[in-house]
């Protein structure tokens, strides 16, 4: 999906939302640098799998946690999860490193990705890519998690902590 057809998808189902254009982002330090209207709101999406690939998730968290992965594992009853590889995430979510979000969950292939919901963000908006690291889509994030449910895809809203440095 590119980002004109998430705009497209977002106004059919009458979802509002405010869009920022900037520079590609790759990485949350990239996002602090950039003027964004709402930073508290980003999110970070960290596509993942075991070691078999049996477990494929995206984990979507505030932008300013650090996620212990074992912890996470551990708390979600997963096996071990590590970071999934680009060709994977272009396989399953037709996305590249730098833009992963939860948009993405709207490809065929992903309907295979569980997805874990950091609670922090409920009752608020959330800041996302729209397939593309070149904007930031902000919306609520009842309407989010409201538009991929009726897609297939709900999410697990868990409580996700910071990692300790």
């Amino acid at each position: 999906m590119t980002k004109e057809h998430i705009y497209k998808l977002l106004r059919e189902e009458n979802i509002e939302f405010e869009l920022t254009e900037h520079e590609p982002l790759f990485s949350m330090d990239e996002d602090k640098e950039c003027a964004l209207p709402h930073p508290e709101s980003m999110a970070k999406n960290l596509f993942v799998r075991d070691k078999k690939k049996r477990c494929i998730a995206l984990i979507t968290v505030k932008g300013d946690k650090r996620v212990d992965l074992n912890a996470f594992s551990l708390r979600q009853g997963l096996k071990r999860l590590s970071f999934s590889t680009a060709e994977m995430l272009d396989e399953i979510m037709h996305l590249k490193p730098g833009s992963v979000t939860p948009f993405g969950l709207l490809s065929k292939e992903a309907e295979r990705v569980e997805f874990y919901f950091d609670e922090d963000f409920m009752g608020g908006i959330i800041g996302i890519h729209p397939c593309d690291n070149t904007a930031t889509v902000w919306m609520k994030t009842d309407d989010l998690l409201q538009l991929l449910a009726a897609r297939g895809h709900h999410a697990h809203i868990t409580k996700i902590d910071r990692k300790e440095d």
